[in-house]
């Protein structure tokens, strides 16, 4: 009995480069040495992914600014002042905006793929921003001779190639991250905004047939930057319907962190389709405690009460840095929480086998 378990993206980056990437900005190292940096960490991620008997691993992101600005790193058309995003513990983080058309992707992530290819023979999983979060981008003022509308467009184009080149290019499958889907609920209770931002990542799910969205799956989490987060104050519950209706073969959805799980669980099994399966986070990546492989096994066997088994997989509750500046979670701690994670999910697997055998 097979349940299958994938990280979500990020590994926090060694002080070293999360030092270099300072340093190059303040243009006191140059592209030269900033690479060598980034080659380092790249290797010694996925050289230690590879150690966790992780049967999928990511490039850790190790070379992105952050999950959600990577396709617009290096654009001369930008205004550093557009959306804040508060979290709980007080700060925030500030998207940019455009300031003139058309929008273009300044690197695509298939480059990411094909360079973490080059270093390991295990499935490479490819984590790219949501069309949603990125519409954020064009100001609210909007801008003379190019509208929202044609925004629109060309972000979705832009947002397709971006999923599509990293099938092509190698990719094992594709996670797209949409942890504004539970802000937007914070922001419009209504659920206005989250329709809105649903229907528009399903006018990109839809350029793909069913047999490729089996291998494309959707990220929610209530954020997760410097141990806090945006948006664990609204109720998963509230969320998890209009997830569902997203187009995507595969959900990861953060679960460890959440305070009342038999809920939880309840609206997953509720709502899901039977052509979709569901990762649980099993290892909570705000808190330092690194679970034990038996604490796992538990949280997947109660997951198991209310999914079915042939839908369920596991993953962490989020990435571990997705922001290039982030340093409260240790490496050693987030590697040390995938092998958990990945034990746990084995000792899962032989449980609920011999409980089939038995029946």
């Amino acid at each position: 009995m097979k349940i299958r378990t994938e990280p979500i993206g990020s590994i926090p980056r060694p002080i070293e480069l999360i030092m270099g990437m300072k340093a190059h900005a303040e243009g006191q190292l140059d592209d030269r040495g900033l690479q060598a940096l980034f080659d380092a960490a790249l290797r010694d991620t996925i050289d230690r992914f590879e150690k966790t008997g992780s049967p999928v691993i990511t490039d850790g992101e190790q070379t992105k600014p952050s999950f959600a600005t990577y396709p617009i790193s290096g654009s001369d058309k930008l205004d550093p002042n557009g959306v804040v995003i508060p979290f709980a513990d007080g700060h925030t983080r500030q998207l940019p905006k455009i300031t003139a058309g058309p929008f273009k992707y300044q690197v695509h992530a298939d480059q990411y793929v094909k360079r973490a290819r080059q270093l390991t023979s295990l499935p490479v999983k490819q984590a790219v921003i949501s069309a949603s979060a990125l519409s954020l981008l064009y100001p609210s003022e909007g801008i003379e001779g190019y509208s929202r509308e044609q925004f629109i467009t060309d972000l979705v184009n832009e947002a397709e190639a971006d999923i599509r080149n990293s099938l092509n290019g190698g990719a094992y499958n594709v996670q797209i991250d949409f942890t504004e889907a539970r802000l937007s609920l914070k922001l419009d209770p209504s659920g206005g905004l989250l329709k809105m931002f649903v229907d528009l990542n399903n006018r990109v799910l839809d350029r793909f047939s069913h047999e490729e969205r089996k291998r494309i799956g959707v990220h929610s989490c209530p954020g997760g930057d410097h141990d806090s987060t945006h948006s664990a104050d609204i109720d998963y519950v509230n969320l998890l319907p209009m997830l569902f209706e997203m187009h995507a073969g595969n959900f990861y959805l953060e679960f460890a962190g959440e305070k009342n799980k038999s809920s939880v669980l309840q609206a997953i099994s509720e709502y899901v389709k039977p052509s979709q399966t569901v990762f649980i986070g099993v290892t909570d990546v705000l808190n330092p405690r690194i679970e034990t492989a038996g604490e796992i096994l538990d949280t997947i066997l109660e997951a198991a009460e209310y999914i079915p088994i042939a839908q369920l997989g596991t993953t962490d509750d989020c990435g571990f840095s997705p922001f290039a500046d982030d340093v409260s979670t240790a490496r050693d701690i987030a590697f040390a929480k995938i092998t958990a994670r990945v034990e746990g999910t084995k000792l899962a697997e032989e449980a609920l086998s011999r409980k089939s055998a038995a029946m």
